[in-house]
This record gives structure tokens, sequence and C-alpha cells, in this order.
């Protein structure tokens, strides 16, 4: 498993983000947030495991939180969108 830490945006609640990707780096294994709305982002780790990253970033991408322009989700989208276009420096 390759894992990966984000540091989320100022505007949101989590400080950070902990991904896990299968070996080739296609498949969300595990996700921890660091911070924020503990039901919430446990909800939202399981409902990414085991889906693909094309998937994950596809379901949780622009969604914004209480009149800001990201959320948590979309700070996990946007973290997988860098690692998937090879532009994620860990």
């Amino acid at each position: 498993m390759k894992v990966y830490r984000y540091e989320t945006s100022g505007e949101v609640c989590s400080s950070s983000i902990t991904v896990g990707l299968s070996d080739d780096g296609s498949t969300v294994e595990e996700v921890t947030f660091q911070g924020g709305c503990p039901g919430s982002l446990a909800a939202v780790s399981k409902l990414v495991k085991g889906k693909t990253v094309d998937e994950a970033i596809a379901l949780l991408s622009g969604i914004p939180c209480g009149g800001k322009s990201t959320s948590c989700p979309d700070q996990l989208a946007r973290m997988l969108e860098k690692i998937k276009i090879k532009s994620f420096k860990n």
C-alpha cells in the first residue's frame, strides 16, 4: 500500500488527510482525516474505500461547505487528483 498525507486548505475543519492506495495506485484502501467532523468524515472514508481513484474523485469533487468554496470531501478529491496526475508532493 502507498500512503500519502495532504495538508488541507485553511477553509476546512480537518487539518490533514492520510490516504492509503493500492500498490498500483488505482484503488482507495483507507482514508483518515485529522480533525473535522468525526461522524461525517468516517462516513466519507467508508464511502470511498474500495473505489477507484477516478470513482472517488467523481463522487467528491466540488462539494462546498457552509458557503465556502471547498469541503473536507472536496479536499480529498483534490488530493486524489494531484496523486493521479503525479503532481503530488508527499
